[in-house]
Parts: C-alpha cells; structure tokens; sequence
C-alpha cells in the first residue's frame, strides 16, 4: 500500500498541482481537460474587482447573493462559507452537543469525511446508513442528516427524503441535507424538489459542483438557524471571503442546467463506447466511472497494491499522459477515490468519446506495465 494516510493523500494532491502547472507553463491550458465536475470558475467584470475590498466587497455581494441564492436553493436565507466542508463543521458545533446523536441517511455509504469528523469534534455519536429499513432516529438524537447525492453521484429517492425530514420534524430534530452536487443534479436531471422545499432546516451545496462557481459552500435554510450559524462561521474563520462571494453571485447567475442534461445524454454513448473493451465501468447521471474494486477487476496482472492505490496510479498517468484531471490525482484527504469522468464540463464537450475513450485505454494499458514495479508506483504518485 503505497497511499496509507492523510498526510499522504496531501503529498499526492500536491505532485498532481506539480504536473498540471508544469502542463500549463509548458504547453498551456488548452491541453488540460477537467472532467472531476468541479472544475468551478471565477466570473467578475473589472467593475466588479474593483469592488473587492474588506468591506466594501461584503456589502455589496453578500447582499446580491441572498436574491440568487435562495431562488437557487430555497429556504429563507443563505450563508456563503469557505468550503462546504465548513458549513457542516458550523452546523454541527451549533446544533450539536457532546454526547448526543447524530444520525444520517444517504443513498449509498459512505457519507463525506466532513460529517463524522465534525461530529467527533464535538464528542457526538455518530450512525449512518444506506438502507432505509434501517434508519431510525434514537432517543437524545440533536440532528438529522440526509445527503443528496453521494460523492460517486448516487442520488436519494424523493420519497425516503421526504420521509426522513417527517421523521426527524415529529420530534422537533433539525435536519441538516449535505447537498454538494445535489443542489443542482437532483434539480435538474431528477426533477426533484431543493432540499429546503421539502423541509429541510438546512441544506447547504458546493458552488464549483456542476456550476461554473468557485471552491466554496453555499448554506441556505430557516432564517433563525442561518443567523445562529453565521455566529460559528465568524468566530472561526469559516466565512467565504469577498472573492469568492462575488464568484458565487455570478456562477450562480451563470449555472446553465442544459449542460448537465447534455451530458446525461451523452453518458450512453460513451458508456457504450467504453464497453467494448471494459467490463466494470460504470454510468452516473452525467458520465461514467469505475471504483478502486471495478478496477481492481479489471487488472489482472500480479500487484502488491490496494484497491485505492490503483485508481490513484490510473488517475495520475491520465493526467500526466493525456492533461485528464480526475478527483482521485487531486482530490482532498479522505475524497472518494473513484475515477469519474464529468461530461457536463466545459473541457469535455471539446472532447471527441471516442478519442476520449482511446486516452482511458491507453493509460489502463500504461497502467498494466508499471502495477507490478511498487517503487515505480511510488515514484509515480509521491
């Protein structure tokens, strides 16, 4: 096992910064192809950078952002955050005390490392679950929590969402939804209602999921609990800075929903395209993917290495060989490690399937040469 902690994760995260700038200086961006789904963006007029300053900045964007905002997300207000990562820390000091529960559903395990590291912050019980059959809500239970859609893009069923909220508001518990990617694709390729529209307390969204956004979290809900929280993300610096307020406003403003219908129509053909020479890849609503165990399937040659080591070493000679960014080469610490393949993305509609499919096989094949040489494979991702 070559990846075997965060601090590793952190040195791979920063070797694949290494590459993609060495990829840019040398030939320049046109040979980067983003497909993570969190490619983001930052949209501002000179007018509007101007406006940046400490406090200026806040008056004018933060205002702007709570019309956008909640016509976006529903709810009463919202609250820009530097991450979404830090919205669900905010909450969860809020509204959660030591020693009581937390209970959380979702479409398929597991939840984001954000929530059960927060809830350990706090010296909360932590459970979670995928089965519906088995959620409950146990006594001394101080919040709910219901994800959207996981971070391999599996989406819940509107029904159980539903039924979670009328479970939790039976007793007077709030329900927290963790909405990164389903702010938008529940909305628009499920045709599914926002998460405060079906009763959520709080739901909070990543604004460079799936949006032209950037790198930050978007919290919108019950006026009285946006404002109790907004005193947690202030005293603890997990406030978004002006910047990146300015960015959300127009990511928002800019957020075109037909991309993500596009691309669940063009996930068929790829999928189709891709099966003629593998057998574990699988679709998402706006692309394909294979898991650390799909590829492990799919690699039969002698290796010493994890499942997660394999996706990392695919995930980094697609980038190093052909400019494709996927999440397991860059991700954060504890990020799925499942290599996804977002054709929403600006960088994907410029790509050809079938050449797209081509730079997979070729790396699988680079792949297969270096799997069995560990310090090769090290040499590779550290």
């Amino acid at each position: 096992m070559i990846i075997n902690d965060s601090l590793d994760e952190v040195k791979k995260r920063e070797k694949a910064l290494s590459i993609i700038k060495s990829i840019v200086e040398n030939n320049g961006r046109e040979f980067l192809f983003d497909l993570t789904g969190l490619s983001g963006g930052f949209i501002a007029s000179d007018d509007e950078l101007s406006l940046l300053e400490t406090y200026v900045g806040p008056a004018i964007f933060e205002d702007a952002l709570q019309d956008v905002g909640v016509e976006h997300m529903g709810g009463e207000k919202v609250l820009p955050v530097n991450r979404t990562s830090s919205g669900i820390l905010a909450t969860i000091l809020t509204l959660v005390e030591k020693d009581t529960n937390v209970v959380h559903y979702l479409e398929k395990l597991p939840a984001h490392p954000s929530i059960p590291r927060s809830c350990k912050l706090v010296g909360a019980n932590y459970f979670e679950t995928d089965v519906f059959e088995e959620f409950s809500i146990p006594d001394n239970t101080s919040l709910v929590v219901i994800t959207g859609s996981t971070m391999d893009l599996e989406v819940i069923d509107e029904d159980e969402f539903r039924k979670v909220i009328d479970m939790a508001h039976e007793r007077n518990i709030p329900v927290m939804v963790d909405d990164a990617s389903g702010a938008r694709l529940r909305t628009v390729v499920f045709n599914q209602a926002r998460a405060c529209d079906l009763g959520a307390d709080i739901s909070i969204t990543s604004t460079d999921k799936l949006m032209p956004g950037p790198r930050g979290g978007l919290m919108a809900g019950r006026e009285e609990l946006i404002d109790r929280i907004k005193v947690k993300v202030n005293q603890f610096g997990l406030e978004a800075q002006p910047p990146v307020v300015l960015a959300m406003l127009n990511g928002i403003k800019n957020f075109n929903g037909e991309n993500l219908l596009r691309s669940f129509e063009r996930k068929d053909e790829f999928s189709d395209i891709l099966n003629e020479r593998f057998s574990n890849f699988e679709k998402t609503p706006n692309g394909v993917m294979i898991s650390p165990e799909g590829l492990s399937r799919e690699v039969n040659v002698p290796h010493d290495l994890s499942n997660n080591d394999l996706a990392f070493l695919l995930s980094f000679i697609l980038l190093k060989q052909h400019g494709i960014i996927t999440i397991p080469a860059v991700g954060m610490p504890g990020a799925s490690a499942t290599i996804r393949f977002d054709l929403s993305t600006n960088d994907a509609f410029n790509l050809d399937l079938n050449d797209l499919a081509q730079k997979i096989v070729s790396s699988f094949d680079e792949l297969l040469n270096v799997v069995g040489d560990e310090d090769k494979c090290r040499e590779i991702l550290l």
